[in-house]
């Protein structure tokens, strides 16, 4: 297996043309539009992985600093020392130029075709170098269940972090990889799609939370056409009661902004406990929130399923639930309604699709977390509407997460186009 840690190269370049030996469509090119299929190989022989190679892309970067950079509650605030002050954006806002690094990952067999996935988080590169990469060279690449449940196997702390983190990335480019080789994309594969384009919900992390911020923003992007929006708390048990009350009033405010006929969600990203949650409840519940997301962290089960009991309101989490194990423990207790794993993180493609099918068995949704949109995005596609009915799109991330690719999936109006296979 090749790790080249101090490969560099810009973004025109990795755009425009050949770039480590890669022609830029082929950087997810069963996963984003205009892609040019490989070769095919009916021979075990060509299917074989030869090579599993950590790409560092790293380019210029320009982003715009001093506006939508609003923090939003984590556990660690319940500290007043570790509490950030007060977001306020700045009157003027600037441009940064900067350079940015990202990590892919290169799945090569015999035949010469490649499967490619990222960005992904750094964390990730250790366990793919020093053991899971190794598990696959020399397996078929078309053996998706044996090499899944051969990297689960291989590691007792296989079943969560950056382990499982690790066998994702590898999952989802072996995903890639086989969308290559049958010149099809994954959602094709997978049974879809089920229709086209695919809904999105545009979640709001990095907006102001302030009112009258949060109002104008509010009203900015349901006229765009994201009518469903999810906001994020700054809020937490430390703040007290007036916490509580600005959690109170942010919920109002969206409401009352984005009128009857719009959704608003709020995420509270594992920072609260269980007192905090209730009162927050009884006096939102008025303003028909579509859910309230992470509320507690994802270990303290007993919190979700006492929250539920007391709320109508739809309970939301997932993202850090990192397999189909940890999935039923929250679905045969009722604990959550929307269950939001990330492909990048639960396992990949081949788990968040198992996880589909526990929740359809639950009368539970499926409404994944997306870091980069593309893997998600085949699986939601591939699924009943009952099931998966829409996506999550970062509308402040997805911009600096996609920065390297050619054909990244964006949307400016709910909706995400997708990939059409390219003709042969």
């Amino acid at each position: 297996m090749n790790s080249d840690p101090s490969l560099s190269i810009n973004r025109r370049s990795f755009l425009g043309g050949l770039a480590v030996g890669l022609p830029a469509a082929t950087l997810l090119p069963s996963l984003i539009p205009n892609a040019v299929a490989g070769t095919t190989d009916d021979d075990l022989s060509g299917r074989i992985i030869e090579t599993v190679d950590i790409l560092k892309i790293t380019g210029p970067y320009e982003s715009t600093s001093g506006v939508d950079r609003q923090w939003n509650a984590t556990p660690l605030h319940l500290y007043d020392d570790r509490r950030p002050p007060a977001y306020h954006d700045d009157a003027f806002a600037r441009k940064t130029k900067s350079n940015l690094t990202h990590y892919y990952v290169r799945i090569r067999t015999k035949n010469g075709l490649e499967g490619l996935y990222g960005y992904f988080e750094e964390e990730s590169v250790p366990p793919i170098v020093n053991q899971l990469g190794k598990i696959l060279l020399g397996q078929d690449a078309l053996a998706a269940e044996k090499l899944w449940d051969q990297m689960y196997r291989s590691n007792r702390h296989s079943r969560a972090g950056h382990f499982m983190m690790a066998l994702s990335q590898l999952d989802n480019a072996l995903w890639d990889w086989r969308g290559k080789y049958y010149r099809a994309p994954v959602y094709q594969l997978l049974g879809g799609p089920t229709r086209n384009p695919v809904k999105a919900y545009g979640s709001c992390l990095g907006f102001s939370v302030e009112p009258d911020a949060i109002a104008k923003r509010c009203a900015q992007l349901k006229t765009q056409g994201f009518d469903y929006q999810k906001w994020f708390f700054a809020v937490g048990p430390g703040d007290r009661a007036k916490g509580l009350n600005s959690a109170i009033e942010m919920v109002r405010i969206a409401r009352e902004t984005m009128g009857r006929d719009g959704e608003v969600m709020f995420d509270a990203f594992q920072a609260w406990d269980l007192q905090f949650a209730r009162r927050w409840a009884a006096a939102v519940e008025q303003y028909r929130p579509y859910w309230i997301e992470e509320p507690f962290p994802a270990a303290d089960l007993d919190s979700f399923i006492q929250f539920g009991r007391f709320t109508n309101i739809t309970v939301a989490t997932g993202e850090h639930l990192y397999n189909r194990w940890e999935t039923h423990q929250y679905l045969k207790n009722g604990a959550a309604q929307i269950i939001q794993a990330d492909p990048e993180w639960c396992g990949g493609v081949s788990e968040l699709v198992k996880i589909c099918s526990a929740a359809s068995t639950a009368g539970a949704m499926v409404i994944p977390h997306c870091h980069n949109v593309h893997a998600a995005l085949h699986v939601i596609a591939s699924q009943s509407p009952a099931v998966c009915p829409m996506a999550e799109f970062l509308i402040n991330a997805v911009p600096g997460k996609t920065w390297f690719q050619k054909n990244p999936p964006f949307t400016d109006n709910g909706w995400i186009k997708l990939p059409i296979p390219a003709a042969t």
